[in-house]
């Protein structure tokens, strides 16, 4: 038996040469600047404390960088995910408390042992049963939920729900508790980061910096968010204003955890895991090929499988929860040079070392921008223009995209998934 048909990394060992590792390096640090803040924030947005979110970008991306087969996909907390995991483990616990994260862990080890299941029975052809009309109507309405949900972080208000009218409403109905420097603070944050994002570049590359370099800077405007946003609050006292903030983050590597062996919980989450299991593994082989297919590359599906199981348990392991190949880091870790698996090994030590030295310097960091950091990355995933097309070419696969978004946008994640899977079947 072939070793490295289950380590594709011992395939890749006559790559690595100095050059390979110094790009594999330089993109680490630029994925790592990108991933502290994104961490941090889907920790959040899946109603568990922040630090979840820097354990889950560790472990989880030594294990898929041993058993995976993408050199550039980036694996670890993402929007769509984080907030499946926030609609699973509330119907078991009210988020944040022990019993929720215990919840998180069972799901992340759950995930892990379907992916791997499958890929160890070779059944990665099923990402091709769910339809791209369906994909992109779930993750275009998801988007939507997501960026709604994190209006109350930006208002400084309170509100709730799993679906479009119940957060509509409540926010509603708490619009007029909004706390003012909470606000400003979140619209400067928002807006600041869709200009990073448009705007920065053409300025950098107008002041003589070349291309490759001023995007790479531009990809790293979260950070400035976060640094700016937290001298302001500590400098003006908004805290003791109303403003909230992340508070203390444990200074610690991810501490060695258990899942809780409970078959009632377990049989009580079997069916959302497989749930996450499907829309994470599609999302990520998705992102996976595309990126492949630049460099006239190839991904093995099957080993995906094995490769994002091995990510999942060692997140329920380690602390973490689910986690999954994320489109915009990865792109990132593509645009900075990665060339092997070897720069998610360098990231997972990069956030481990913050998660050291540098989770004092974020207790003041305010929450608004976090929730800003989520708005600006998930609206990108929203996709208006695909419907058009879509339309054009084939009324049944518009009809199966349009009751993919109204179901997840009217019931929620969990039936939206559900309604996709039975539409593309």
């Amino acid at each position: 038996m072939k070793i490295s048909r289950y380590l594709p990394i011992l395939d890749w060992g006559s790559r690595y040469n100095s050059t390979t590792l110094t790009n594999d390096g330089v993109a680490a640090i630029i994925v790592t600047i990108m991933l502290i803040p994104q961490s941090l924030a889907y920790a959040m947005l899946a109603g568990l404390p922040p630090e979840i979110g820097l354990y889950a970008s560790i472990l989880p991306l030594i294990a898929y960088a041993i058993f995976g087969t993408s050199r550039t996909l980036a694996v670890g907390p993402v929007a769509v995910v984080s907030l499946m995991t926030l609609t699973a483990a509330s119907a078991i616990a009210p988020p944040g408390s022990a019993e929720f994260i215990a919840a998180a862990l069972v799901l992340a080890l759950l995930s892990g042992l379907f992916l791997l299941l499958l890929g160890i029975f070779k059944l990665g052809f099923l990402a091709n049963l769910l339809s791209h009309p369906v994909v992109s109507g779930f993750i275009t309405a998801s988007g939507i939920i997501i960026a709604t949900s994190q209006l109350k972080s930006i208002f400084g208000i309170k509100a709730s729900g799993a679906a479009m009218p119940e957060l509509v409403s409540t926010i509603a109905a708490t619009i007029g508790t909004t706390n003012i420097p909470t606000l400003i603070i979140g619209v400067s944050a928002t807006a600041f980061l869709f200009w990073v994002r448009k705007g920065l570049k053409p300025l950098l590359m107008r002041f003589g910096l070349p291309a490759r370099p001023a995007e790479l800077i531009a990809k790293a405007g979260p950070i400035a968010a976060v640094a700016v946003s937290t001298i302001v609050t500590i400098a003006f006292g908004l805290e003791a204003q109303g403003v909230k903030v992340v508070g203390d983050i444990p200074q610690s590597l991810p501490p060695f955890s258990v899942p809780l062996v409970d078959l009632e919980l377990w049989k009580t989450l079997a069916i959302p895991a497989l749930l996450l299991s499907i829309i994470g593994f599609v999302e990520s082989v998705s992102v996976g090929q595309t990126l492949a297919a630049k460099r006239r590359q190839r991904i093995d599906p099957d080993q995906e499988l094995i490769g994002l199981g091995a990510a999942n348990i060692s997140a329920a392991f380690s602390g973490g929860y689910p986690v999954t190949g994320g489109f915009a880091r990865s792109v990132v870790n593509f645009d900075a040079g990665a060339e092997t698996p070897a720069a998610g090994a360098f990231t997972a030590v990069g956030i481990a070392l913050a998660a050291l030295f540098l989770t004092p310097l974020l207790a003041s960091l305010p929450i608004a921008t976090l929730a800003a950091t989520i708005i600006v990355a998930v609206l990108s995933l929203v996709d208006f223009k695909t419907p058009q097309t879509i339309w054009r070419y084939s009324k049944m696969d518009f009809a199966a995209m349009a009751a993919t978004i109204g179901v997840t946008l009217l019931a929620g994640v969990e039936p939206g998934v559900i309604a996709g899977v039975g539409l593309s079947l």
